[in-house]
């Protein structure tokens, strides 16, 4: 399908795109708002066109809803509590609503909801530990609906306006302190492999390893995936080993706390028999016994940040560059690190 405009041109009209598709103006319109009744092969049809064309909404045409779009990989923690608390923060103060969705785990949201956010025609869309594909993105640029990656799981590229953490410190400070306290045995149970947070987190882990001059042993290094059970699983398998760790860092708190439990089932202190440190600093790590050291990770600011982004970029429309920040972690050492019993 050849558009009868250069491609990426804004001097197609509705009128030119629905010409060349075959169907009338008001067809066009509806796709580009979203409704529902359109015949799925025209919807395909009338989507090829518009991104052939680069069409956009005009500024005038782009009337908004009062919503932010929210859309986690999953929603099983607290961890996605602090987030919600950031963008709701910000949403508050601009008299804004805020729509949360799930993408059942998968790192990029289904294609029926990119047609569901078209049709709401949001502020904009916050996305954590997610992303878009071509078409997704294409989507919503023609509807000049600006969006967000927090924490993103991969590269977002670099048009892609993220917001992230120093994970790489974080995990390099974590498994310092442990270094420092005399430990010269540290297991590691990370996230998934396929999330960049989590890979950076494990870097950030070998290199505190290989400048204390200390090896990286594969053998001690256990793939989770952020959930508590696979710490307990993970932490027992690493835990009943007869050259056990005297201490390991977790990749996040939910896994940290997983490890206390198989700890405690193998009747193991925590810190006297094993030091523990976690990374997100989530509420309940000061709750548990013993308070847990951990990496913060400022995820209400996180999530503050990438909202009030996809607000400015809404106002801007295409004069503003994309940005990637990153905002700090830092350490926050409690009862659960100590040096080991054999010090």
């Amino acid at each position: 399908m050849k558009p009868s405009k250069p491609a990426g041109t804004q001097t197609a009209t509705l009128a030119e795109i629905a010409r060349e598709a075959g169907v009338s103006a008001p067809t066009v319109s509806k796709v580009l708002n979203g409704r529902a009744d359109v015949a799925p092969l025209t919807r395909t049809r009338v989507e090829e066109l518009l991104r052939a064309h680069g069409y956009r909404r005009r500024r005038a045409e782009a009337s908004r809803s009062p919503l932010i779009d929210l859309v986690f990989h999953e929603l099983e923690s607290a961890w996605a509590l602090e987030v919600i608390r950031g963008v709701e923060n910000v949403a508050r103060e601009a008299g804004l609503s805020v729509v949360l969705s799930e993408s059942a785990g998968r790192l990029t949201p289904g294609r029926t909801w990119a047609d569901q956010v078209a049709a709401r025609r949001p502020h904009g869309v916050v996305l954590v530990l997610s992303g878009l594909d071509e078409a997704q993105r294409a989507l919503l640029t023609s509807r000049s609906i600006p969006f967000v990656v927090m924490d993103p799981a991969g590269d977002p590229g670099p048009d892609v306006p993220s917001i992230g953490a120093t994970n790489w410190q974080g995990g390099l400070a974590a498994t310092r302190h442990l270094v420092e306290l005399g430990h010269t045995r540290i297991g590691a149970i990370t996230g998934p492999s396929r999330m960049m947070c989590s890979r950076a987190r494990l870097d950030g882990y070998r290199a505190a390893l290989e400048t204390a001059g200390l090896p990286v042993d594969p053998s001690l290094v256990a793939a989770g995936d952020f959930h508590h059970d696979s710490g307990y699983r993970l932490g027992l398998e690493l835990l009943r080993r007869p050259d056990r760790p005297t201490a390991v860092f977790a990749g996040n708190d939910l896994q940290a706390l997983g490890l206390y439990e198989a700890a405690r089932e193998l009747g193991l202190r925590i810190p006297e028999d094993l030091s523990v440190v976690g990374f997100d600093d989530l509420p309940v790590a000061r709750w548990v016994g013993p308070p847990l050291t951990t990496v913060r990770q400022p995820l209400t600011e996180m999530a503050e940040a990438a909202a009030r982004l996809v607000l400015e970029l809404g106002r801007a429309g295409e004069e503003r560059a994309a940005t990637r920040m990153e905002l700090a972690t830092s350490l926050v050492v409690r009862s659960s690190s100590a040096a080991p019993a054999s010090a």
